[in-house]
């Protein structure tokens, strides 16, 4: 098994920014993928930024491009998510992720451990 361990998060202004974090523990030889999503109150799971584990290669969805970026640790087996030029419509709880499949899914069933969850919440 995976353990995701989040930190960071919380409540920010309008254009501020924030950084996730997410530790991996256990069998961490098994991740191939490494992905971010939120869910907002009455909303679905939304992909937000993946990172291929070994060669480190990026997908944003639309709506973070240019603003958040997606990194890698491997010798501290951690993801980061470094939100900039926060938005109000940003406010969710974010989830990161581990999975085994190819390229970088979106879709939160292709991925087989998570993360407990932090709020981030955008004041505008």
């Amino acid at each position: 098994q995976v353990q995701l361990v989040q930190s960071g998060g919380g409540l920010v202004q309008a254009g501020g920014s924030l950084r996730l974090s997410c530790a991996a523990s256990g069998r961490t030889f098994s991740i191939y993928v490494m992905g971010w999503f939120r869910q907002a109150p009455g909303k679905e799971r939304e992909f937000v930024a993946g990172i291929r584990w070994s060669s480190g290669s990026t997908a944003y969805a639309d709506s973070v491009k240019g603003r958040f970026t997606i990194s890698r640790d491997n010798a501290k087996n951690t993801v980061y998510l470094q939100m900039n030029s926060l938005k109000s419509e940003d406010t969710a709880v974010y989830y990161c992720a581990s999975g085994v499949a190819a390229g970088v899914p979106t879709t939160p069933i292709m991925y087989k451990y998570w993360g407990q969850g932090t709020q981030v919440t955008v004041s505008s």
